[in-house]
């Protein structure tokens, strides 16, 4: 059953407060059972934390002119719980609970093959990935076929989103899903919103900037099966992208390149490092056969919908908060601006995982604590002006 759109209208604006993550977004639901309840919790749980003010909680009329201007394109906003929401995404906590799509959104639910790579890509490399997109969709071996998921970048990218589009690529944005970047990318755009689709977690109207590449590369490697790289560099965002799949449990695969090309040193550090080489697209499907056959993505059970069937999520009155003050001192003694494994931290404080996410989820929201890949924190330094 589909979220109402109120239920919808309580997802976005918690998403889109302040200090609400992916992460800290979950643990609030798990805890709270609705995206409602939990935003009616978080001034309270932001004062235990100590913070200095409470997060700014994203207007409610700002919400429902996104969604209202998200539906005039003809797009939808997809929210985990509901039963076109990608599954494979679920399974990724750094992964973003809500996105926004223009196009097919069926297609996130099926399976797909990241291909990413250079913006400043040879003609080679564009043929080759062009010709792998192509072969990967459209298989002529005992295996279905992938739809291909880029980030629509010149290069690498838009070779890989032509080469798959007759079978519907789809395009992951750093900016809003309204917003074509580059602009030489408006035709496929356009073209993608047609045959495939468009994906993105951030706000309609959110310009492209460098922050936010990194989240989108998360994204492509969420929904992906497999990521293969093809022409990148050792300090690239594509080797980003390769570190999300590795962190998510996805296969890497990787084209090598010439060794005085910079633009191969990533694929070729990848492979000395052991990913497998990629020489065609046989060289993948025959990896992802046996894979594929043990049906492990169709296996995966579906997020409950916070509609007809709300998350448990834990009573307030359950929580011991004389408990939670305590976990919440050991993990300020042992945190530093440094980020440390949420594992280690769990140890270092010998207290249930339950206490450990209710201090985290506290001091997040005060807005001392941020998040860090690989499932790491690292408290917030404050900064002492001297006004003497």
């Amino acid at each position: 059953m589909s979220l109402s759109p109120a239920a919808a209208l309580f997802a976005l604006q918690l998403y889109r407060s302040e200090r609400i993550g992916p992460v800290t977004y979950r643990s609030l639901l798990q805890r709270f059972g609705s995206a409602r309840s939990a935003l009616e919790a978080v001034p309270e749980l932001a004062r235990r934390g100590g913070g200095k003010r409470p997060p700014k909680l994203a207007k409610r009329s700002d919400c429902e002119r996104e969604l209202a201007r998200l539906e005039k394109l003809g797009g939808r906003l997809l929210v985990e719980g509901q039963p076109e929401f990608p599954p494979q995404v679920s399974h990724c906590d750094a992964s973003p609970p809500l996105l926004s799509v223009l196009g097919h959104a069926h297609l996130l639910e099926r399976d797909q093959v990241a291909i990413v790579g250079a913006r400043n890509a040879s003609p080679n490399g564009q043929r080759f990935a062009f010709k792998i997109a192509q072969e990967l969709s459209q298989p002529k071996l005992a295996i279905e076929p992938f739809h291909i998921t880029s980030g629509m970048a010149r290069g690498i990218d838009a070779a890989a989103h032509q080469g798959g589009m007759q079978t519907g690529s789809i395009a992951v944005l750093a900016g809003g899903v309204d917003v074509a970047y580059p602009q030489e990318n408006v035709k496929l755009y356009h073209q993608l919103i047609e045959q495939g689709a468009v994906v993105s977690e951030m706000p309609l109207g959110t310009e492209p900037a460098a922050r936010l590449f990194p989240k989108r590369n998360r994204i492509i490697a969420a929904l992906s099966r497999a990521v293969v790289l093809i022409e990148a560099k050792l300090q690239s965002g594509t080797l980003i992208t390769a570190r999300a799949a590795g962190e998510f449990g996805r296969s890497v695969f990787a084209v090598p390149g010439a060794p005085y090309d910079p633009r191969s040193s990533g694929c070729n550090a990848m492979i000395r490092d052991g990913a497998p080489l990629v020489r065609s697209a046989k060289d993948i499907l025959d990896d992802m056969q046996a894979e594929r056959d043990s049906a492990i993505m169709a296996q995966m059970p579906k997020a409950p919908g916070f509609e007809s069937q709300p998350m448990a999520g834990i009573s307030p009155a359950e929580i011991d908060e004389q408990s939670v003050d305590k976990a919440r001192m050991q993990v300020l003694e042992i945190l530093s601006p440094y980020p440390t494994p949420v594992d280690e931290l769990l140890r270092e404080c010998q207290v249930s995982l339950h206490l450990l996410q209710a201090a985290l989820l506290e001091l997040e929201l005060a807005g001392r604590l941020e998040r860090h890949p690989g499932n790491k924190v690292a408290l917030i330094a404050e900064l002492e002006l001297d006004l003497s």
